[in-house]
């Protein structure tokens, strides 16, 4: 293969990526579906909720293909993720991570509209990443503050998406299936964008329309796990012990007749993009392999893991003249020690550079896929092995930049950040590495 340029080609195969979990299409690919069950089962009213960073999109979808049918809805997103706005849809922005007041008064309209739902009713909701923050109505007996206490501990000590969502369905009226409950007897049909490892229905979004199969003492134990026990605010740890102890009722399980007109599809995946982009990076003639479609753990550690694999393949294909593309995708975790600003992928990348530094012909892309990095405007970086030679070169110390989890700043100023604006996606995050 002839010369490429490779921190275009990791971009080219990013939003290859990027477009087969568009939202609006993807959507758009079920409302034949929906008019279907609308007419079969007699309905005489079609609503919709929409909760997530990909919610917009998919209400205008919605709302574009059945426009003669579609009687409200309502939908929550995150600050700065709504564009071209659906008709007959009232919509919310909100605070992700950490959810706020506009999450909450958002919620309140979103139950109030379920709760009018009736037999005659088809209720559509639309799930995507960021939903666990942006639907929030704390357990009667919580404030929003302590809710938003509860869950910036649990981020900061490094707990992953499982984990958390744990706790946050415990301390919630419309997580773990509790939005089910609300909508019943109505039917329901969940269109679900994942972004959580190995697609579980009762995970992504905290499962509002699915069986939960996690328990208080579970919350409990990841309460423990991080030695928060001391530090989550008392009246979250009295709801949790109440519930442990039978005293306050557990979200509905497997079986629970509030599932029994509940369909749960999932219409985009992490999976899914990898797929597009082995087939982008095939089409541009790379070898390509996918590696792994669940990374999890430190970004820092997984970052350091991949470094090693490349070096090592780059080894063993000394003299080959085909290009190797290595993709994967997952979602890792930071645990913050640092004052610093940045996300998972940036302190991946960060620490993927260190690793290779100086080492020619390996170039990385670590990126979320709703092109938000942690709380910046960055999707992620670009990495190769003069990135740090460069920096050092300009003055800068990577390792302190990493011990202080500033890696946003860092790669700010080897201007090597990776910058999408909200794609109006959420499919967890995608390592795309090339070597030469």
């Amino acid at each position: 293969m002839g010369y490429i340029n490779p921190k275009k080609t990791v971009t080219e195969i990013f939003y290859a990526a990027l477009k087969s979990a568009d939202p609006y299409e993807s959507v758009k690919l079920y409302s034949d579906k929906i008019r279907s069950v609308y007419k079969e089962g007699d309905f005489s009213r079609l609503i919709l909720a929409g909760f997530g960073k990909a919610s917009c999109p998919m209400a205008k979808a919605l709302g574009d293909s059945l426009p003669d049918i579609l009687h409200s809805g309502i939908i929550v997103t995150k600050y700065g993720h709504v564009k071209d706005p659906p008709e007959k849809i009232q919509v919310f922005e909100a605070g992700h991570p950490v959810p706020d007041e506009n999450g909450l008064k958002a919620t309140e309209s979103i139950i109030k509209l379920l709760k009018s739902a009736d037999m005659n009713t088809l209720s559509v909701c639309l799930v995507s990443g960021g939903g666990s923050a942006l639907l929030v109505s704390p357990h009667e007996g919580i404030t929003l503050d302590e809710k938003q206490k509860t869950t910036h501990f649990l981020l900061k000590a490094g707990a992953d998406i499982h984990e958390l969502n744990t706790v946050r369905k415990h301390i919630s009226r419309v997580k773990g299936g509790r939005l089910a409950e609300i909508a019943f007897p109505s039917k329901i049909i969940s269109l679900i964008l994942s972004d959580v490892i190995g697609d579980k229905l009762d995970v992504i979004a905290s499962g509002p329309t699915s069986p939960d199969t996690t328990t208080y003492d579970e919350a409990i134990n990841v309460i423990g796990k991080y030695r928060l026990t001391g530090k989550i605010p008392h009246a979250v740890m009295d709801i949790l012990v109440r519930g442990r102890e039978g005293i306050t009722p557990d979200t509905p399980k497997q079986g629970n007749r509030v599932f029994e007109k509940v369909e749960n599809i999932i219409i985009g995946s992490n999976s899914k993009a990898l797929e597009a982009a082995k087939k982008k990076a095939d089409s541009s003639g790379l070898q390509t392999e996918i590696l792994s479609n669940e990374l999890t753990g430190e970004a820092g550690d997984v970052g350091r893991w991949l470094a090693k694999n490349a070096k090592a393949l780059k080894k063993e294909r000394r003299g080959d003249k085909t290009v190797n593309c290595v993709i994967s995708g997952g979602e890792t975790t930071v645990t913050v020690k640092g004052n610093g600003l940045g996300g998972r992928n940036t302190e991946l990348a960060l620490t993927f550079a260190m690793e290779i530094e100086g080492v020619q012909g390996i170039t990385l892309l670590s990126a979320g896929t709703d092109g938000t990095d942690g709380p910046t405007d960055a999707a992620g970086a670009i990495v190769d092995g003069q990135t740090i030679v460069k920096a050092r070169n300009a003055g800068l110390d990577p390792s302190k930049y990493l011990e202080d989890n500033d890696s946003y700043s860092f790669f700010k100023k080897t201007e090597d950040l990776l910058i999408t604006g909200p794609t109006g996606t959420n499919v967890m995050d995608l390592q795309i590495l090339v070597i030469e």
